[in-house]
This record gives C-alpha cells, structure tokens and sequence, in this order.
C-alpha cells in the first residue's frame, strides 16, 4: 500500500525525504553512537564493531524487505516495481534480525572481532533504534491494530484501512506500544542488566533477543497486516523461536561463566 502524502517531509530539489527514512536514519545514527560509546568504554575495538555493524545493518536491510516481499508476494507479484519502495514502509524485523545477525557474526569471525562482547555491545543500540525507527509507522499510517475506543486510539485515514474496517475510524497504535516496550528493553538492559551481566559475555544480547520477542508477541496478537501461515502468525512464530533461542543462549552462557 503506497504511503500517505503525509509522510512526505519536505523536498529536496528532485528528491522527496519521507519522515520513514528520517525517523529510520536517526534510530541507526542514535544506535552506532551509543555503540561506539560503549565499546570505547568497555575498551574493545570501537571501529571494527562499528564495520561490521555497518555490512550487518545493509543486510539486514536486504533481510527486512525479502521477508516483507516474501509473505505479502500477492501483492508485490502484481506490483514488481513496489519491491525496492522501501520508501513507503515494509521492512519485517525478524527478517532484518535475522540476516543481519547472521552476516554480522559471520564477519565478526573472519575479521577477529570479539564477538559475545561485540554483541553485548550492540544490542542496546538495536533496542533503541527500533524504538526511534517504530515512528516511521505513524507517519506512514500502517503497523496498527483491530478498531478501538481507547483513550489511545488512532485516526486512519480511508485509504490506508484495511477492507474489512472500512468503516472503522479508530485503531490500536501498536507501533506505539512496540516503540514503547523497546524503550523498556532498551533501559532495562543499560540500567539494571548490564552492570549484573557484564562477567558473562553473550547475556545481555540473549536478553535483548528474549525480551524483544515477549513483547513483540504480545503486540502482534492486536495488528491487522500479520505475515499468516496455516493459521498462524508468522511474527509470533518467529518470536517464539526468538524466546527459545534467548532461553537456551542464557543457560550456554551461565554455564559457561559459573562458578567452579
């Protein structure tokens, strides 16, 4: 569905900069900054972190929109040209997530770059850049959920409700709450679990990736546009592996670390 002429921000003489890009762009800046801080201060190498960081962002990107493309082919099928308008939204974090952890592990490896600790590092960055990046959403009037009467609610506009709630002014702002439950994570990974995980390398990033994934499937059950798949919804499928995932990661870890 293409974006709202309110997401447009200004002009810039033949180019249109959409507040999804700004609000994306600012999230990462926000990231890489705080990362970059932390690794300094952890006395770790600050520049090659941020190199992988860099090559793991660009494929996770590559990631977030194959994963959209993917399981909305239906209408990226019929409409080709949409697939690299990701000016317009549709970019899945788990497929970001996903490809972009795996090709940042893989070139922390080939590149000698801690990694449990690298990833510690990082992993608030990531907290708080979906936090910030979630209001691309807003802007682009998609990322809501089933009609409401909250307080809360959420005007949307005709063109962007879905067919069955063409009738329905209000919604759930779920970006909103995913953006809030990321700043959560986001603080409680750099106030209360940081200073308690920081001899057990690989925790604090297994607690971002658990932490994510419960409140992201919470969130999910509220959205209109989840990924389906013989009557499940993908993104908590996917949460839900996150969780295990999470699970098993911090019992390799503590073990790894207990006392002898």
């Amino acid at each position: 569905m293409p974006a709202s002429p309110g997401a447009i921000a200004f002009y810039l003489g033949p180019f249109t900069i959409r507040w999804y890009g700004i609000l994306v762009a600012v999230g990462l800046g926000v990231g890489f900054w705080l990362a970059h801080r932390e690794a300094l201060a952890e006395n770790l190498p600050a520049d090659d972190i941020l190199r992988v960081g860099q090559w793991a962002v660009i494929a996770g990107f590559i990631g977030a929109r194959a994963y959209e493309v993917i399981f909305n082919w239906g209408y990226y099928g019929r409409y080709p040209s949409k697939i690299i308008a990701i000016w317009e939204g549709g970019l899945a974090i788990h497929g970001g997530l996903i490809v972009g952890l795996l090709v940042g592990v893989y070139l922390a490896h080939r590149w000698k770059v801690p990694l449990w600790r690298g990833l510690d590092v990082i992993a608030p960055s990531i907290a708080i850049g979906q936090a910030i990046g979630r209001w691309g959403n807003f802007f682009n009037e998609e990322a809501f959920g089933r009609p409401t009467d909250l307080p809360w609610k959420l005007y949307i506009s005709p063109a962007h409700r879905p067919a069955p709630f063409a009738h329905d002014e209000f919604f759930h702002p779920t970006f909103l709450y995913e953006s809030l439950w990321d700043l959560l994570v986001f603080l409680a990974l750099v106030l209360w679990l940081r200073p308690r995980l920081r001899e057990r390398p690989g925790a604090l990033f297994f607690c971002y990736i658990g932490l994510y994934s419960v409140g992201r499937f919470a969130i999910e059950s509220l959205r209109l546009d989840s990924f389906w798949l013989d009557g499940f919804r993908v993104p908590q499928l996917a949460s839900l592996v996150g969780f295990i995932v999470a699970a098993v990661g911090l019992a390799v870890v503590s073990r790894r670390h207990a006392p002898a």
